[in-house]
């Protein structure tokens, strides 16, 4: 498969897990967790698709296009092992959606970072959350949840908070 066509099949499905978990959370109370900006596709999707929803957002820096780029209320810099525990100090358990894109070109280092990350996105994560990555995000609070069609298993993963 070319890279151009691997490319697509990612976004594709991340749209689709994204969609998904929208869906799946509905008007439930929570904030929507952005774990790596990037460019800003997919917080620019997540705030079109939930206006008034509030949105925080972490990466280790922006590259994100202007127009995508959260206010400083909603922005954390830094290493997501730093701030990840920041933000839990600050918001609590009310992340009903989260989303992980932290994947590089090193898979073990993503995978890693996917295990490093996870309990610490399992103490923001409400009831009843959608949690989704590009990495696989290993945890005894979640359960993996049925894909979208058409996505791929091991494509993109999509999970839910028990007890709701």
């Amino acid at each position: 498969m070319s890279r151009l066509d691997s490319f697509i099949r990612r976004l594709s499905a991340q749209r689709a897990c994204l969609d998904a978990a929208i869906v799946a959370i509905g008007s439930r109370e929570g904030c929507v967790l952005e774990i790596g900006l990037g460019n800003g596709r997919t917080f620019d999707h997540l705030r079109e698709a939930m206006p008034g929803r509030e949105i925080f957002v972490f990466d280790r820096q922006i590259n994100a296009h202007p127009d995508c780029v959260p206010d400083e209320g909603h922005l954390f810099l830094g290493d997501f092992r730093e701030t990840l525990p920041a933000a839990t100090r600050r918001l609590g358990r009310r992340a009903i959606l989260v989303h992980a894109d932290i994947g590089s070109g090193d898979v073990a280092a993503s995978r890693s970072l996917g295990a490093a990350i996870a309990p610490l996105i399992a103490a923001m994560a409400a009831p009843g959350a959608r949690i989704l990555s590009d990495q696989p995000l290993p945890s005894d609070t979640w359960q993996a949840e049925a894909l979208p069609h058409g996505v791929e298993a091991g494509r993109y993963h999509l999970y839910w908070v028990d007890g709701a």
